[in-house]
């Protein structure tokens, strides 16, 4: 049942739309069916999406968006972000300058939308509307809590669909600009690859969530030497410092592109690869989105199916433990979950190359 505080907006008068999402990468590329479930519903409304700094650059390839704000929010920082009421304040003005006839939040079952709600009322939007676990005020409408288990793909269209928009394609998309596809196809000549090769993206921003790189490139150096492909190892630039020690490993059997592409030609570059490995990070999402065969170290940090690729062709690999799911950003166990030897990860690799060849 759907608590109420007032009724679903009238969505034919519904002009300026903003829908929240302060997480992650990975987070705001599994907006992207319910953004797309929105503008089939609205066409002409104007959707504004309101991100965190991470989150931003997913907006190059979620052709729904019109326009994006980037705010680092307090409470999404809490405890690693100072107090500056000159900040809030500036939020705040900038979502009354929108203008926002509706503001949906999107959340995962571990958040609130009441902070984001009461940011939005006190920009006077006059319908705001969330999933919600606790009672309060700032919700205009405030839709049932999901189970906790449903991925977070389908929580998202839960929502919209329990506001009254027509919600049931849970497909995932993106869309690639055709210069990124331009940049990659170039990248990859340049490189002297001139056939298919594997993409290792070995690192994450939950250090949790990420198997050792030095044992991920082993991994794919096995996987390459027994396949023949090379490997285009790819990440972001905070992660330039790590890398050269993993691309020593590599050696003649890859290239370092750490650091070195923008997220749509890291996306081309998934596009094109015959097998993605990764950990359970916004690659992870983006392989499923473009379908393409993936390899994931996934931790046991959170349950599988609220994460897990949907579509694409591919392997889990974990070790069940007691604490799973943890949710912890950091291990105090030695990621007993993610004991995988590079010799498993590699065989489990070849084994997906094998039953993908014809796919």
């Amino acid at each position: 049942m759907n608590r109420r505080t007032d009724a679903t907006p009238e969505w034919s008068q519904v002009r300026r739309l903003l829908v929240v999402r302060l997480d992650n990468l990975g987070d705001v590329i599994m907006t992207g069916p319910a953004l797309r479930a929105v503008k089939a519903a609205l066409p002409g409304v104007h959707l504004t999406l309101l991100a965190s700094p991470g989150g931003t650059p997913a907006a190059a390839l979620l052709p729904w968006i019109d326009e994006v704000q980037t705010c680092r929010a307090l409470w999404q920082d809490l405890g690693r972000l100072e107090f500056d009421p000159a900040r809030e304040a500036s939020l705040i003005a900038a979502l009354l300058r929108g203008a926002y006839d509706v503001a949906v939040i999107l959340t995962s079952f571990s958040q609130t939308p009441h902070a984001a709600a009461i940011a939005c009322a006190l920009a006077g939007v006059p319908h705001r509307i969330g999933e919600s676990r606790e009672l309060g005020r700032a919700l205009t409408f405030a839709a049932s809590s999901a189970p906790i288990g449903l991925h977070q793909v389908e929580r998202n269209l839960r929502l919209v669909a329990a506001a009254g928009l027509p919600a049931s394609d849970d497909r995932l998309e993106i869309r690639l600009p055709a210069a990124a596809l331009q940049a990659a196809r170039r990248r990859i000549m340049a490189l002297g690859i001139s056939g298919d090769y594997l993409l290792l993206n070995p690192f994450a921003s939950c250090p949790a969530r990420t198997l050792d790189p030095l044992r991920h490139v082993c991994a794919a150096r096995l996987l390459a030497e027994r396949s023949g492909l090379p490997v285009v190892m790819c990440g972001a630039p905070r992660d330039r410092p790590r890398a050269a020690a993993l691309a020593r490993v590599l050696g003649d059997r890859g290239v370092d592109l750490v650091g070195d592409t923008d997220l749509p030609e890291f996306a081309a570059l998934l596009a094109g690869a015959r097998l993605v490995l990764t950990n359970n990070t916004a690659a992870l999402h983006l392989a499923d989105a473009l379908a393409v065969p993936q390899l994931v170290t996934y931790a046991g940090t959170d349950l599988v199916s609220q994460w897990q690729p949907r579509a694409s062709p591919r392997r889990l690999l974990r070790r069940d433990t007691a604490c799973t799911p943890c949710y912890r950003m950091t291990c105090p166990f030695g990621q007993a979950c993610m004991a995988l030897p590079a010799e498993a990860i590699a065989a489990a690799g070849l084994e997906l190359l094998g039953d993908t060849e014809f796919a």
